[in-house]
């Protein structure tokens, strides 16, 4: 079973996407905590069609990120483990500490004419 986690921090980075020949994309941001006693960098990654959860994010946006932690192991160049944060929701916090959810679609709009049944 899969436990989920939360940070919140200060957007410092936003990567460009990366698309590999298997087809995978993902893209990396980092944010600067401030819970600590001192700031700590943390680098998470969006995969795939999570992707679209760094966009339009900017450095010193503030954001809560939900993530999982994933493990891989690399057994070219001999054993190798990686550890990697990723991201399911990035939630941008307005000034009064709120967050907007961006996990999301964007809702559909409601149209004027009721559904022929």
């Amino acid at each position: 079973m899969s436990q989920s986690y939360e940070m919140i921090g200060t957007v410092k980075v936003v990567m460009e996407p990366m698309t590999f020949a298997s087809g995978f994309t993902k893209r990396e941001f980092v944010i600067t905590t401030e819970d600590d006693r001192f700031p700590q960098m943390v680098k998470f990654q969006a995969v795939n069609e999570r992707c679209a959860l760094v966009a339009g994010l900017v450095p010193n946006d503030r954001v809560k990120v939900r993530f999982d932690v994933r493990g891989t192991l690399s057994t070219k160049n001999g054993e190798r483990y990686f550890v990697d944060l990723q991201a399911f929701q990035v939630d941008k916090m307005d000034g009064d500490g709120s967050s907007v959810s961006r996990d999301e679609a964007p809702p559909m709009p409601i149209e004027d004419e009721p559904m022929p049944f």
